[in-house]
């Protein structure tokens, strides 16, 4: 069965931050692409909004050329292009003044009937300050929905600072707090893998699951993000929002049903059983390290602190974490979550080792016998690996040999893998939350992590260095295998 393309209602997309890297990258090419696939119906309109003075022709110019650099080869559609182009429109306005309200005002009431929404790719310093303008200038429909962008905070005081004031201008229901990485396919993936089969959920526990690794490595270092990286860290910056957001979908209960408040219930119990990481255990369960120069891509490339042109830093690049769940389901397992820059390459990869097999029939000849791991990648090349042993063909005896049932999801489906992006920015249209973070789940996340930075700080614990193009500092190594366990480094 190919999947169906469901059209949505006529909409208007207001993008703050219209001709910022995040939509010239992400944002024009998802909508794009969602057009080309038949999901827009007439007349929707895709309105950027920014400080920069720009007319409606100019702005078409900035989508296209930013199409032609960002979509991959032979998505470049010259009639589909000028058909997309043609439903963008311009307004130059400022956050913090009146300037362009009243334009942007007027657009909008040519489509005050259509679902309206509001995507804030823009920092969090103005979210409060365009919440209250859209107030003000009385741009709220029953409609509308406003879409925000992580950080949301950089502690728990500041988060919900932050949710405080964009809950004034708009109800919980209307606020889509977006993390890229739920709109993966593997991620809804592994719903179904749990939930549409009667193979996995049985031995979905402690009684045999032996541990949970989640890495999310990148190779590029600073690119740019100098400014911010060094006040966040690899903790704030991946841990609080991604990999935490991961970790709710391997271990939450089954929800009642698919319904977003169902889901978002089932996540928020994990976070709030995640067992605290204090001053007392701190330095036996997390590890921060700082990149050095190495190598990477091909080609030498700076440490952080030269990347960074400051000197002294000591902000990590890379963490490494051994969590644990208190409750019934998991008590016991180990969640390893790392994440880093300049690593040995480009992966996100969930992996479930379960346990070994109790008593082994075979002698020694038959070769060691590995635990089945189940492999989940999100990037590169998406895709699910079972590994499981079998005999290796052949006279002479019994060999076992441990081999993947690899499913790529390129070759598997004869469809073009669509970007995170294309469905979260649907679903916010469509008015479906399941995929996004509710506010309890974003301060939940918060009171797991300012301890833990607290708890850095009582302690002085250090970064400790690792060359560019490594996994990262041996710390991190030494803090899975003394527990008998070692990293999953296959990319």
């Amino acid at each position: 069965m190919s999947s169906q393309i469901i059209p949505v209602e006529p909409f208007d997309y207001v993008v703050f931050g219209g001709t910022g890297d995040l939509a010239e990258r992400k944002l024009l090419p998802a909508l794009y692409h969602r057009q080309m696939e038949g999901q827009f119906t007439e007349p929707t309109r895709i309105i950027g909004a920014s400080r920069a003075s720009l007319s409606h022709d100019e702005y078409r110019k900035f989508a296209s050329d930013a199409l032609k650099e960002h979509l991959k080869s032979g998505e470049f559609n010259e009639a589909e292009v000028e058909k997309f182009t043609s439903r963008l429109y311009y307004v130059s306005v400022d956050a913090k003044s009146e300037q362009g309200w009243d334009d942007l005002k007027k657009l909008l009431e040519e489509g005050k009937d259509r679902t309206r929404a509001f995507y804030l790719a823009v920092g969090p310093a103005i979210f409060s300050d365009i919440s209250e303008k859209i107030r003000d200038h009385k741009l709220i429909t029953r409609n509308t929905r406003i879409v925000v962008e992580k950080p949301i905070g950089r502690d728990l005081a500041s988060a919900t600072e932050l949710n405080d004031t964009i809950g004034k201008v708009f109800r919980e229901e209307q606020i889509f707090r977006i993390d890229h990485y739920l709109g993966k396919e593997t991620v809804q993936n592994l719903m179904a893998l749990r939930f549409a089969n009667a193979l996995y959920e049985p031995l979905w526990n402690s009684a045999h699951i032996d541990h949970v690794q989640i890495t999310v490595s990148e190779a590029v270092g600073l690119e740019n993000r100098a400014g911010y990286y060094d006040k966040a860290g690899a903790l704030r910056d991946m841990v609080q929002n991604h990999i935490l957001q991961l970790l709710c979908f391997v271990a939450m209960e089954a929800p009642t049903s698919m319904d977003a408040e169902a889901v978002r219930d089932e996540k928020l119990k994990v976070l709030r059983a995640l067992k605290p990481i204090t001053a007392s255990n701190v330095e036996q369960v997390t590890v921060r390290g700082q990149y050095r120069a190495g190598a990477s891509s091909g080609g030498p490339v700076k440490g952080y602190l030269e990347e960074l042109e400051g000197g002294v830093s000591n902000t990590e690049t890379f963490v490494a974490i051994k969590a644990e769940i208190s409750n019934w389901r998991w008590a016991g397992v180990p969640f390893y979550v790392r994440t880093g820059k300049r690593m040995a390459g480009r992966m996100s990869e969930i992996v479930i080792t379960f346990k070994q097999i109790p008593h082994s029939i075979f002698d020694q000849s038959a070769g060691r016998i590995s635990a089945n791991q189940l492999m989940i990648r999100l990037q590169p090349n998406e895709g699910v690996k079972q590994s499981l042993m079998i005999k290796d063909p052949g006279p002479g005896g019994m060999r076992l040999r441990n081999v993947p049932l690899d499913m790529s999801f390129a070759e598997a489906f004869a469809v073009r893998n669509a970007d995170a992006y294309e469905r979260l920015l649907l679903d916010v249209i469509r008015n479906n939350q399941t995929l996004f973070v509710r506010r309890d789940e974003v301060e939940a996340a918060w009171q797991w992590i300012d301890p833990i930075l607290k708890a850095w700080e009582a302690t002085g614990q250090q970064v400790q260095g690792y060359t560019a193009g490594t996994w990262g500092p041996s710390q991190s190594i030494a803090l899975i295998e003394r527990d008998g366990r070692t990293w999953n480094d296959a990319i």
